[in-house]
């Protein structure tokens, strides 16, 4: 089954509401309309609404099933609880009126609605940057026990191909535990889209064909990776060659149970993340769709601010399955 039919079976009748905080673009509130129109969720788009039905309408789209809700008119008490309950969670890192303040960010205010339980998840980056989508997610909503730190991964498809690779959004550098954090993230995220996971833990290097500290931080993830999560299928430090072609997994790891057959692939740098997810994107011709924020304790997503409709309607599913 096509992975977003897989994620529409496991929708369809769970109602799950997802806010749009950029619910004025034209991108968002197209999306919002199929999703609504496709019975997947509901969508919750913020801003103002006259402005909103106007564009809608001149675009010929139809908002049925659309939720639109305006920060600027949200009732007294709706928002006094939400002031509180920001104030509250900040623990005296900021003022009333500086409370007051972020909640008048579209960002911030859906991210509280997150937090309250009023909605299911969060899909924005498509006007915002990845800093104002991010930073408050950590402020408010904040890692899951356990976890020091988000990653961002992206599915990888083209036919019937898929992959997970990561970190290829959030963290610059990452150490041994980070990235064997990392690993067990992205294999629940494989899990979501159907893809029993195997993992490997990229490196210039296989099982200490080459020496040094980055090698070794990779050696040291894969271990800390593998007392984490037991039952996992993963290994490393691999060559990508060596995680994807059987004939060269047979050469350089024999008798590894994921070299050459691997499906999730974790990069030891932004750096060698992002560079390779393009590559794969642009020369090799697979679908790049996330990035998929890893590592919440409620799921909010990033979205590229060069994405299209189909972006937006795609990560919204994938939100909302999140949330199951």
């Amino acid at each position: 089954m096509d992975v977003f039919e897989h994620l529409k079976s496991q929708l369809s009748s769970q109602d799950k509401r997802i806010v749009f905080p950029e619910g004025e673009d034209e991108r968002i509130f197209g999306a919002a309309a199929r999703l609504a129109h496709d019975g997947l969720l509901t969508p919750i788009l913020l801003g103002n609404e006259a402005k909103i039905k106007a564009a809608a309408k001149q675009d010929g789209i139809d908002l049925t099933g659309v939720e639109i809700m305006d920060p600027q008119t949200y009732p007294a008490a709706d928002y006094q609880a939400m002031h509180t309950a920001l104030l509250e969670r900040r623990h005296g890192k900021n003022t009333p009126e500086q409370v007051d303040a972020m909640l008048k960010d579209v960002s911030y205010f859906a991210t509280m609605l997150v937090y309250m339980g009023k909605v299911d998840g969060m899909v924005s980056g498509a006007v915002h940057s990845t800093g104002d989508t991010v930073r408050p997610a950590l402020q408010i909503v904040k890692t899951k026990p356990g976890i020091k730190r988000i990653s961002g991964a992206f599915l990888m498809q083209k036919g019937d191909q898929r992959y997970i690779f990561a970190d290829c959004a959030i963290n610059i550098e990452l150490d041994a535990p980070t990235m064997a954090e990392v690993a067990v993230e992205s294999a629940k995220t494989a899990k979501l889209f159907g893809i029993d996971p195997r993992v490997a833990m990229l490196s210039f290097s296989t099982k200490g064909s080459a020496k040094g500290e980055m090698v070794t931080k990779v050696a040291e993830a894969t271990k800390l990776a593998q007392e984490a999560d037991p039952e996992l299928a993963v290994d490393g430090e691999l060559q990508f060659d060596a995680a994807i072609v059987p004939a060269v997994a047979e050469l350089k790891a024999p008798g590894s149970k994921v070299a050459g057959h691997a499906n999730v692939f974790v990069f030891p740098s932004l750096e060698a993340g992002n560079i390779g997810y393009k590559i794969a994107q642009r020369l090799g011709g697979f679908e790049a769709i996330g990035p998929v924020l890893q590592g919440l304790n409620a799921p909010i997503a990033d979205l590229s601010r060069g994405c299209n409709e189909e972006d937006v309607y795609k990560v919204a599913l994938i939100t909302a399955a999140q949330a199951l």
